[in-house]
């Protein structure tokens, strides 16, 4: 098939998928739309994409709430551009009766704000597809796809709406961010759409976005996070203890895995009564998603991509530091690496600490 019949059956599949979505929305006031908690660009970028689609469209409202918190400076600014359009979910939400869309989350995967018992009307994710996805009347779930905000650029497409600048800017970034300006995971549709937006975008609001200024608390925690990383050959883990913000160490899985010769990063903090893991791979094959549910196995719940995954493992009253290496652990049997071949990563060179 050309290159042109490939992208006409996409717009046509976007189309379809799009009238579908619109047709499940119509006959409600308001949506409740619903990222991952603590969200990150792209759940941001791909909710409120969401939301002004069926506003331009059925001029129906989409409310934006999550659970946890915005942690991340970049985020932060990102959210302070957008004219704070973010609210905190409040019980009552829950409470009303209207559709949820759950937007680059899943039903099962326990990273979002829905209750066990209710049944989202709406899924549009990107990462793996979990069993209980299939309980909602409309499931988008394209795990071969690198950002839901690409997903959402191609409904916008589809239904002919003219981008404002400032929706343009959060798609891009949703897509430069979760798929490393195109270097991890990136699909030709996230190709398509992170070039289509490129020309869109506030290019002085993205550049304060991606330079914002950090808090003292965040070089604190680095140098806490440095002193403790170990390495195993290609493999670095490091464990935060009384980390300040449940984005921690997937911000310094980033940055680890920036470190010259490392395949895998095992990162894991403790915030106020759970683990939370960040595991990340260089490797072609991936297996980030299998590495981070073989760690956590049955104490709790874990997914994601080839490249980049997570866990989190409540406490239950446990000692944070045991269980952490309880999970280390498994991660260095998973990985195969010994646990007598670690050195620190701030060791003097020659070490062997």
């Amino acid at each position: 098939m050309s290159r042109s019949g490939k992208e006409s059956t996409e717009q046509a599949m976007n189309r379809q998928r799009l009238e579908t979505l619109l047709e499940i929305c119509a006959a409600a006031s308001e949506v409740l739309i619903l990222p991952h908690n603590d969200p990150d660009p792209d759940a941001i970028g791909s909710a409120l994409a969401l939301a002004y689609l069926i506003r331009e469209k059925l001029g129906i409202n989409g409310l934006v709430a999550y659970s946890g918190i915005i942690g991340r400076a970049e985020n932060k600014a990102l959210v302070r551009y957008l004219g704070q359009p973010l609210q905190r979910l409040a019980n009552s939400d829950m409470e009303t009766i209207r559709p949820v869309a759950l937007v680059d989350t899943q039903p099962g995967t326990g990273n979002n704000a829905l209750p066990p018992a209710a049944r989202a009307a709406i899924v549009i994710d990107h990462h793996p597809r979990q069993a209980l996805s299939k309980t909602a009347i409309f499931a988008d779930v394209r795990p071969e796809i690198g950002a839901t905000c690409t997903m959402l650029t191609g409904y916008l497409q589809a239904a002919g709406v003219e981008l404002p600048q400032w929706l343009a800017t959060a798609l891009f970034y949703g897509i430069k961010t979760d798929t490393l300006g195109l270097a991890r995971g990136a699909s030709s549709a996230d190709v398509a759409a992170y070039f289509y937006l490129q020309g869109q975008v506030d290019v002085e609001a993205l550049a304060e976005i991606e330079q914002a200024q950090l808090p003292i608390e965040y070089f604190q925690q680095l140098d806490a996070a440095l002193h403790a990383a170990r390495l195993y050959g290609d493999l670095v883990i490091s464990y935060v203890p009384q980390a300040h913000r449940p984005d921690l160490a997937a911000e310094m899985a980033d940055l680890f895995l920036r470190l010259e010769g490392t395949q895998w990063v095992v990162c894991i903090e403790a915030y106020n009564d759970e683990l939370i893991l960040s595991v990340r791979t260089r490797e072609r094959r991936g297996g980030a998603g299998l590495a981070v549910r073989a760690i956590v196995a049955e104490q709790g719940t874990a997914g994601g991509h080839g490249t980049m995954a997570a866990g989190h493992v409540p406490l239950h009253g446990r000692d944070p530091d045991g269980l952490a290496q309880e999970l280390v652990k498994r991660a260095l049997r998973h990985l195969g690496k010994a646990p007598d071949t670690g050195i620190p990563l701030t060791a003097p060179p020659g070490s062997e600490q």
